[in-house]
Formats: structure tokens, C-alpha cells, sequence
């Protein structure tokens, strides 16, 4: 078990969780309001939703990913969705807006708002049946079925540090907190995503043609 593509399975987590869509708005609108215990339970229940889908997928798929046909339309569609994304956090980085009030909510109320907005969200299961499946193929293909809850811990963990991340930013380190800092994250984010999906195309169009 390679340490760098451990490392390359927490980026690709960090990768998936930094776009700043709804969600990561979210966090940072309530860290900014109420503090980094509420950022950090938006981004919670949103990892929540995101364990879920990646359980049912998981669940869902993994017998099936050694039929090559299955693999080429993973990768197809991985990359199809992680090029899309990227694309739209970059179109869209310019467009970020932050509101700030005094009033405090509670944290139950935080949590739901993260779980509900990813749950609920048709892109997310794009997203997930997508880009997760893709990375399940490639781990059963390269690796074998035994590594894909190991590689899995690492996309999750991922999610986790940019979690902390994002409800760190809206505390300690506010002063960076601006909208010029928010469309870099935004760009960057994206153009790894566009980096990704590209990886994933590729992979999906030797394997089409070998």
C-alpha cells in the first residue's frame, strides 16, 4: 500500500469538498455569524449525507466493477461530472457573496441545514454515483476489492480536513477571509477537479479502445 496514493485519495476528498457551492456558502455563513462550532457541524451533517451516498453506491456497485463496460461508462461519467464541476466553481467563483449577522442559531439547527442541502441535492448523487464509482473501479481494478474501504477512509477523511479547514477560516483566521481569497480556494478547487475528470476521461477512453 503506496503512502502517496493514500495521499492522493485524501486530496481527491479535499478536492470533491472544496468547490464553493452551497454547502461550503453555508459554512462559511453560519462560521462567520455564530462561530466555528456551528461552520463545522454544517460541514458534519453534510459529511453525513455524503457517508451515506457513498455507503449506497458502495453497496450498490461493487459487484459489478469488474465488468469492463461498467468500468469505461464509471469513468466516462466520472470525469463527464468532474470536469463540470470544476468548470462551474471556476465560471462561477466571481459570484460569491458572504452576509454577516449577530444572531446565533442552534447547532441542530446547523447540522440539518448541511445534511438536508447535500442529501436532498440532485447533483449530489450525480456527483457521488459519478466521481465514487469511478474511484471504486479504479481501486477494484488496480488494487483489488480489499482496498476500496481503506482508499474509501481516505476520500472521507478528506472531507473531514476541509471541514476543519473551512470552519477554522471563519475563527482564527478571518483576516483572510475575503472575497479575492474565496475565488482563489474557488478556482484552484475547480481546476484540480478539471484535473481529475481529464485523468478520469483518459482512463475511460484507453480502456474503450484496449
Amino acid at each position: 500500500m503506496s503512502v502517496s496514493v493514500l495521499i492522493s485519495y485524501i486530496f481527491l476528498g479535499l478536492t470533491l469538498a472544496a468547490p464553493i457551492g452551497p454547502v461550503n456558502s453555508a459554512r462559511l455563513d453560519k462560521g462567520i455569524k455564530n462561530g466555528f462550532w456551528h461552520a463545522w457541524v454544517v460541514g458534519a451533517g453534510s459529511m453525513i449525507a455524503d457517508g451515506i451516498f457513498m455507503l449506497v453506491v458502495y453497496l450498490g456497485l461493487v459487484k459489478f466493477l469488474d465488468i469492463p463496460i461498467v468500468q469505461i461508462f464509471l469513468w466516462l461519467f466520472g470525469g463527464f461530472i468532474l470536469i463540470y464541476s470544476g468548470v462551474e466553481s471556476i465560471l462561477k467563483a466571481n459570484i460569491i457573496t458572504l452576509t454577516y449577522s449577530r444572531k446565533k442559531e442552534s447547532l441542530i439547527k446547523c447540522f440539518f441545514t448541511g445534511f438536508i442541502m447535500s442529501i436532498t441535492s440532485p447533483l449530489s448523487v450525480l456527483f457521488w454515483l459519478g466521481i465514487y464509482g469511478s474511484v471504486l473501479a479504479k481501486t477494484a481494478s488496480s488494487y483489488g476489492s480489499t482496498q476500496l474501504i481503506i482508499y474509501s477512509s481516505m476520500i472521507f477523511l478528506g472531507l473531514t480536513v476541509w471541514d476543519i479547514f473551512v470552519a477554522s477560516l471563519t475563527t482564527g483566521f478571518r483576516r483572510f477571509l475575503n472575497h479575492k481569497s474565496l475565488m482563489a480556494i474557488s478556482i484552484i478547487s475547480g481546476a484540480s477537479l478539471i484535473g481529475f475528470g481529464l485523468y478520469f476521461g483518459f482512463q475511460g477512453i484507453k480502456a474503450l479502445f484496449s
